[in-house]
């Protein structure tokens, strides 16, 4: 269901700057890229509805609102993905390189 009235985003300098090192750094998750385009478009002075950021970056309306609402409540933090459920991995993740 879509969000009547979305969140204003208000960003200070170094908020600005960390979503924008996020948006441009090539080691950043795709995923968490688009999620801080998504916000910093949504702080741009003309006030874009959830509507025009979907058309301008190519996605969901839906997808708008969820990452504005997450991050007018939880700040960056919220930007990132959410534990999953279901069982802990049983796998232990590979160990880095040692170095010489």
């Amino acid at each position: 269901m879509p969000t009547p009235h979305a969140p204003v985003i208000s960003l200070g300098d170094q908020q600005r700057q960390d979503l924008l090192r996020l948006a441009r750094a090539h080691s950043t998750p795709q995923a968490l890229a688009r999620r801080a385009r998504i916000v910093l478009r949504a702080a741009d002075g003309d006030r874009p509805t959830n509507l025009q950021i979907a058309l301008e970056l190519r996605c969901k309306n839906d997808t708008v609102g969820c990452w504005r609402r997450r991050f007018a409540t939880a700040g960056l933090p919220g930007l990132l993905d959410a534990p999953r459920s279901g069982r802990p991995r049983s796998v232990p993740p590979p160990a880095a390189p040692a170095r010489p």
